[in-house]
């Protein structure tokens, strides 16, 4: 039997709210133990103090005309980049990573919570990344650190909303078998505003590389996009 939570999750990536407003705190915390937690007056941007999601707003990223990425970056920067808009419906160039079948798109044009991240993939033809492989794991990792952004945090689909200590990829539905756990990790830590850590991220948490973490859904950060051809 699907969880409550999960119906909720389902029901978020088919709601928009136009009137959401973007909270603001300037300080991240991720809590690997108890010492490390935040208190509720002080939480980490993208935290609410509900986890009741009921609709998932699209950022004005999305509804504006797709652009390609202007970071000054070319295919010389990115040699296993390729430029192949037809991926997506809404025919947009953009450097993505090539292994094998799948192409990768690195969202780092604005932050945003796990549902939202799955929206914006899903709006331009995508999922949230999913990794099924040692080698996957570390030619993403490789792409991520070549556009500087090692250090940073980043969303990909897999979750255990559906039952808790069970991941799975929410991309395809099939349970998480690879896994690439930082050490202590997942601990589904509890927040003093009563939320959990059910969504899984990618994070350079102690200089190791960029290993596998969970995390609060409601967190605002980067993410990884997946596409694979027709």
């Amino acid at each position: 039997m699907l969880r409550p939570t999960l119906l909720v999750v389902l029901m978020s990536l088919a709601s928009v709210d136009s009137g959401y407003n973007k909270p603001q705190h300037s300080t991240k915390v991720h809590a690997p133990t108890p010492s490390h937690a935040a208190k509720v007056s002080n939480l980490p941007h993208g935290f609410h103090t509900s986890t009741n999601i009921t609709s998932v707003p699209i950022p004005a990223e999305i509804h504006a005309e797709p652009q390609p990425i202007t970071s000054g970056r070319d295919k010389r920067d990115c040699p296993n980049c390729v430029d192949e808009s037809q991926y997506t419906p809404n025919k947009w160039t953009m450097p993505l990573l090539k292994l094998g079948e799948k192409r990768y798109y690195l969202g780092i044009f604005f932050k945003a919570n796990w549902f939202k991240a799955t929206q914006y993939c899903r709006y331009h033809g995508m999922h949230l990344a999913s990794i099924s492989s040692q080698e996957e794991n570390d030619r993403l990792e490789k792409h991520i650190r070549d556009f500087g952004l090692g250090h940073e945090h980043f969303w990909i689909s897999g979750t255990d909303l559906a039952d808790e200590g069970n991941f799975f990829w929410m991309a395809t539905g099939r349970p998480i078998t690879f896994t690439n756990w930082n050490a202590g990790e997942p601990n589904n830590f509890r927040y003093e505003n009563g939320e959990e850590e059910n969504c899984l991220e990618l994070w350079n948490r102690d200089g190791k590389g960029l290993k596998w973490n969970d995390s609060p859904c409601s967190f605002e950060t980067y993410f990884v996009c997946e596409v694979q051809p027709n």
